[in-house]
């Protein structure tokens, strides 16, 4: 036996005896997040009734080659079923004096388009005015992840608002950054 075997074997009898995790409470989760400041989008679409759009802080990247970003949405969203059918999806990225267009868009009951401020792509999906950037793209998978579905989408469109600081959401409240906050 080489040393090697020895320290691999030393692991897998480290490993043996650990007591299993515990696994956190929902409560518990949620504080954990809360910690984790995570910029603001809208997720807008064109559904069987008309435009449907929701808040999201979940909007990660996930690869440059092909441009794939990802989001997650509850199952029991009211914007679920609609995003289950849709084709394509615009993602607005929210610049920091669009908090109130963040929490209209995470109000539920409401048409959160009546106060306007949006514009239809000519592919009919609603691009927010004044969003930091927007991309335009395909959806590409919907996986099922605990209570909630992992959505895939490719990017084929975009477009950047010159001069504007992102929206970004920590502790249950939104906040500015800038050149002022930088390390």
């Amino acid at each position: 036996m080489t040393i090697q075997d020895t320290s691999l074997d030393a692991a897998r009898e480290h490993l043996a005896r650990r007591p299993e995790p515990q696994i956190l409470t929902a409560d518990e989760y949620k504080t954990v997040f809360r910690q984790h400041p995570a910029g603001v989008a809208v997720v807008t679409l064109l559904g069987p009734d008309g435009h449907v759009g929701f808040t999201a802080t979940s909007v990660i990247s996930v690869s440059a080659e092909p441009p794939l970003i990802a989001f997650s949405i509850a199952s029991g969203s009211s914007s679920w079923p609609a995003l289950a059918q849709a084709t394509s999806l615009v993602v607005n990225f929210l610049a920091d004096d669009q908090d109130d267009v963040s929490a209209r868009f995470a109000t539920s009951g409401i048409d959160r388009f009546a106060a306007g401020g949006w514009t239809a792509l000519p592919t009919g999906e609603a691009v927010l005015d004044g969003a930091l950037t927007w991309l335009r793209g395909t959806v590409v998978q919907r996986t099922p992840v605990g209570d909630s579905y992992l959505v895939s989408v490719l990017a084929a469109q975009s477009s950047t608002r010159p001069g504007a600081q992102p929206l970004v959401f920590h502790d249950r409240t939104y906040h500015r950054i800038g050149d002022h906050t930088a390390i």
